[in-house]
């Protein structure tokens, strides 16, 4: 099966052409965080030859309301690499996330977000925690797919794919064997959302499946991230959807006391980007004192990818003794384990003096014993056998007693199609609803076809062709209700591809 190599993991040759790396030095303090991590790089002897970008602020200012100009588009699919300190979105409307747009339009499908304790030089509770957080970063509910349907309802789709659960699942067991990790913990809610979290946490088992070596466990998402909070040494990597990751991740920064000291990875199959979790902070920009230690991390996990992982050990123990030995910038600086408040350039000169150290009291960074190379499968679609059984019909109608709508969707004489029952805000309240349940103006209507129902407590379906949803739509049309969206229910292979209905 052909693969994607997503980490180039290798002994490095530093004889070999440079790695082109497409560097945007940001907005803020992003300029010195930037020169710092470059200086590093540099001293350190990694092979990469910097070509720079404009992203941000200016960009955005010139009246490009994208952040990005053309040109530089060009220059990234070039060079397949970027480099990113923090941009700056102006405040106000019109202006797209530019982290959004590159995530979506480079197909980077991984954020990978690794956060290790730095206690007692890091204030935290979790000395020991070392958590890689894995989360899907193109789909699910951050697609941003919303409509308003009604006066008083909106609604957000949260799209699911199984390419998307497929490639990121098999990501986070990938780079637990290259990087000796022991455990894998997927977080969902499909105790709830049976078909999206639902065929999330069906991948997971597959592809777990094939990695015995690994533990697997599965948390529903509320109880997992408050035991994250309280026992994040219990976790190793955790593999989620972008709602959630987005949430755990940055639960995980917090508690780890290094908000400001991590660096986070986005994984596509032919590009990847690297950069800080934090803010551009233009409040202390041009005042030499900014960490850029998460941008040091993220510039470490950059090396680890194109194979530079000896480089990559060497900075990163360098960092950790700097950290040791007591020389901090002011965000971190305490009287009981600083030894000396030192600026930005200053911090970047304490690392380069140690390269070649290993920390004493850290573990130190080992990623060149890593285990091969990180690989995802081209996704290879099955065949399946899908039939129509119905139509959910969504109604904006105004009135607040559901015998009435529901009598008189129940006296329409299309063909062959009954009304089944009716929901609010996914509650069933036709036939045999509750008088208490509150009715927006937003119902949803479900026909299915007149066939006479088994009393096995199984709920019966049976085929129909879609001229009946047609002929349903006229009819309903004709009646004067109005129609505002309508949902296909399908089997696929024999299995129902819709949730029922409460009672059915």
């Amino acid at each position: 099966m052909k693969s994607s190599v997503l980490h180039q993991k290798s002994n490095e040759n530093l004889n070999e052409t440079a790695v082109k790396v497409a560097v945007a030095k940001g907005d803020g303090i992003g300029p010195e965080i930037m020169d710092a991590t470059l200086k590093i790089l540099e001293a350190a002897g990694a092979n990469i030859e910097p070509e720079y970008i404009q992203l941000g602020e200016q960009v955005y200012l010139s009246g490009n309301s994208a952040g990005i100009a053309k040109d530089t588009w060009d220059i990234i699919n070039r060079n397949k690499i970027i480099l990113k300190a923090p941009i700056t979105t102006p405040q106000g409307k019109g202006y797209k996330s530019l982290n959004v747009t590159l995530r979506k339009s480079l197909g980077l499908f991984a954020n990978v977000r690794p956060v290790t304790a730095l206690y007692p030089y890091v204030e935290t509770n979790f000395p020991q925690m070392d958590v890689v957080v894995i989360r899907e970063n193109e789909e699910d509910l951050y697609a941003g797919i919303e409509h308003q349907q009604t006066q008083d309802v909106v609604q957000c789709l949260k799209l699911i794919t199984r390419p998307g659960c497929e490639k990121i699942v098999r990501y986070a067991f990938e780079y637990a064997r290259v990087y000796g990790r022991k455990k894998v913990t997927c977080m969902v809610k499909d105790n709830i959302m049976k078909l999206t979290d639902g065929l999330f946490h069906q991948v997971f088992d597959e592809i777990a499946a094939e990695y015995p070596e690994i533990q697997n466990e599965t948390q529903i998402i509320d109880i997992g991230a408050a035991r994250l909070a309280a026992n994040p040494e219990n976790y190793d990597v955790v593999v989620t959807s972008n709602l959630y990751g987005d949430i755990i991740s940055d639960i995980v920064a917090e508690i780890a006391g290094s908000v400001g000291m991590a660096g986070s990875a986005n994984i596509g199959t032919n590009v990847a980007m690297f950069e800080a979790i934090h803010g551009s902070a233009p409040d202390i920009s041009g005042q030499n004192i900014a960490n850029p230690s998460g941008l040091i991390n993220a510039s470490i996990s950059m090396l680890a990818h194109v194979g530079q992982t000896t480089i990559a050990d060497k900075i990163k123990n360098a960092w950790l003794a700097t950290i040791e030995a007591g020389f901090h910038t002011a965000d971190i600086y305490g009287e009981e384990n600083s030894k000396k408040k030192v600026s930005t350039s200053e911090f970047a000169d304490e690392i380069i003096s140690r390269l070649g150290q290993d920390p004493n009291h850290f573990v130190g960074s080992n990623m060149a014993k890593g285990k091969g190379k990180i690989e995802i499968p081209e996704y290879k679609r099955k065949s399946e056998n899908k039939v129509l059984l119905g139509v959910d019909v969504f109604i904006d109608w105004k009135g607040n007693n559901p015998e009435e709508i529901g009598q008189a969707l129940s006296q329409i004489n299309a063909f062959k199609l009954k009304l089944k029952m009716i929901t609010n805000r996914g509650v069933k309240v036709f036939p045999g609803g509750m008088k208490e349940t509150y009715c927006t103006d937003h119902w949803r209507c479900r026909f299915v076809a007149k066939i006479a129902e088994i009393n096995t407590g199984v709920p019966v379906y049976a085929q129909i062709n879609f001229e009946q949803i047609v002929a349903l739509l006229s009819k309903l049309h004709t009646k004067g209700f109005d129609v505002i969206k309508t949902e296909n229910l399908y089997e696929f292979d024999g299995k129902r591809g819709f949730s029922l209905g409460q009672g059915e």
